[in-house]
């Protein structure tokens, strides 16, 4: 009886705690971005040099991934002349540098994970952009155009209070899109906090199994794990005993590879270039649990 009372106080706990970080941090991107220089980021992001990657990358972290948002900036980044490798950079970061997972990573994990994984990502993107560009790989993009695959209204409202009042409203309906993920993320989380014996998670997952990171990314592909149903499932993993590089290479591999994110590239992407992605971002989850188990 104990044991339910206390999977059932977590489960309540954990979906408050981040309902109000949800609604609260995309709140204040969705007021963020409208105060951006969108036209002078796209200059900055057309221009040459590592600065370029840096810019997109940095973009691509307020930038959601969503088919009728991220995929039609993707093409309008290329027709507008935006390198292809820049591009790149902001379409690896965009599903692994959302501020949700930064926010949920520092509110349930602390400082120390969040900060350290948004560096490892935010490097990878950048790095992976450029070789992506060297090697060749701008011949992989499909001819294609998306024409009205969400219908929003773009105009922005001069008062701020009105501008809070769209943001918000943006935010709700985010988070009412992602309120199912949330709530199996948190459930399984409370299953594995009250029931999971500990010692098995040691065994198998814990930092003296030197194969549970590779495991844990290729885990998070099949199992469409987003990060909102992921992070909460790795904290009660990693309150088992589960190593926290494990954790985050689950967290990245689900987040960037999971099945349904890739068909969508697979529309404007050729087959060889998908893979490239889905194999960077494999790199990049067990280069990154590595470097956390190190730390």
């Amino acid at each position: 009886m104990n044991t339910l009372i206390e999977t059932i106080k977590y489960f309540i706990v954990i979906t408050a705690e981040l309902t109000v970080l949800f609604l609260g941090i995309s709140t204040i991107v969705a007021l963020i971005l409208m105060y951006l220089p969108q036209e002078k980021i796209k200059a900055w992001m057309a221009g040459k040099g590592i600065l370029s990657n840096f810019v997109a990358a940095l973009f691509g972290s307020l930038t959601p991934f969503c088919a009728c948002s991220t995929i039609p900036m993707t093409l309008g980044f290329l027709e507008i002349g935006v390198p292809f490798g820049v591009t790149m950079s902001f379409v690896i970061a965009s599903p692994l540098l959302n501020p949700i997972i930064i926010a949920m990573l520092l509110a349930l994990m602390g400082l120390k994970v969040a900060v350290i994984y948004f560096v490892i990502v935010f490097s990878a993107a950048i790095i992976f952009g450029v070789v992506l560009e060297k090697t060749g790989m701008s011949k992989e993009v499909k001819n294609v155009r998306i024409k009205g695959c969400c219908q929003e209204d773009n105009e922005v409202p001069q008062a701020f209070k009105n501008k809070l009042k769209l943001s918000f409203k943006k935010a709700w309906g985010d988070f009412y899109g992602i309120l199912g993920y949330l709530l199996l993320g948190v459930g399984i989380g409370a299953v594995i906090y009250g029931y999971l014996p500990t010692d098995l998670v040691l065994k198998y997952a814990g930092p003296d199994n030197p194969f549970a990171i590779p495991l844990a990314a290729i885990i998070g592909i099949p199992l469409y794990i987003r990060a909102e149903t992921a992070i909460p499932i790795g904290l009660s993993l990693m309150q088992k005993g589960m190593s926290v590089g494990a954790v985050i290479a689950l967290i990245i591999g689900g987040a960037g590879m999971a099945i349904p994110e890739m068909t969508m590239l697979a529309g404007i992407f050729k087959k060889k270039l998908v893979v490239a992605i889905v194999f960077v971002i494999f790199l990049t989850a067990v280069i990154g649990g590595y470097v956390f188990n190190m730390i």
